[in-house]
């Protein structure tokens, strides 16, 4: 038995009144059970109906289980210890992603898509862009030359998105972010030839990651994929595309 990880988790347990929140066994955010289960590959993962134009976006799994207790746990209970495993899958999208876009010797940019001014004060922090930034750490690692620039603005004005249909998501985010060119420029200048990829957390109808990407190539870039780490609802492969995740709709 590994008396090491079981003594910490407990001490953890007793102090911090820590419990993993996948399995809710005392200790770790995310213990080393759950951390095991985790998925190691991503796939495309279309919405229904899926916005015009929309670039491939790639995800681990559903919105359910373990992956939402995650997202949710670091969003809005800023559970940071979970920055990291969700920043390894998150990566892992990415990774998929840029098989079939890009070569190995391209630069990877990563964008985050932008949280609501509101939202990160309410939270103390961006978890989108957190683990956006954790992934580019693994991508490196990996020996891709990766980086996080956080190039979209948010315009005022937009709601949360929560309960709104896919219509009203649209409507919602429509024209609402924008790439300021100089920023745009000087980076086009120092990583040439990179590909941009949007990242986000949960896809659910694609409304924000197209937003994304209307306002990146608006500013001139070409964004090859989107990559978030779980999408809710069914999903459907384009007709002639390798299989995708399916899944039953999440609840959220």
């Amino acid at each position: 038995m590994r008396l090491l990880p079981l003594l910490t988790d407990g001490f953890t347990d007793l102090v911090l009144g820590s419990a993993c929140v996948g399995c809710r066994r005392p200790g770790r955010p995310l213990c080393t059970g759950c951390r095991a289960a985790l998925p190691e590959a991503a796939a495309t993962a279309w919405p229904t109906p899926t916005p015009p134009g929309l670039v491939p976006p790639y995800v681990t799994g559903a919105y359910d289980g373990l992956l939402r207790a995650m997202v949710l746990a670091h969003k809005e209970r800023q559970v940071l210890a979970l920055t990291r495993p969700l920043g390894d899958l998150l990566a892992h999208s990415v990774g998929a992603a840029l098989q079939t876009a890009a070569g190995p010797d391209h630069p990877v940019i990563l964008v985050p898509v932008p949280s609501r001014a509101a939202a990160v004060r309410r939270r103390g922090h961006d978890p989108t862009a957190a683990m956006t930034r954790a992934a580019a750490r693994v991508l490196h690692r990996q020996g891709r030359e990766a980086r996080v620039a956080r190039l979209l603005r948010l315009r005022p004005g937009v709601v949360d998105q929560a309960g709104l249909d896919a219509s009203r998501r649209a409507a919602n985010l429509a024209g609402s972010m924008a790439a300021p060119s100089a920023v745009v420029r000087r980076l086009g200048r120092r990583v040439p030839h990179a590909h941009v990829v949007v990242c986000d957390d949960v896809l659910t109808t694609g409304a924000t990651l197209r937003e994304a990407q209307r306002a990146l190539e608006a500013a001139g870039l070409t964004v090859v994929a989107a990559a978030t780490v779980a999408a809710t609802r069914r999903r459907r492969a384009p007709p002639g595309s390798p299989p995708a995740l399916s899944w039953t709709p999440g609840t959220d």
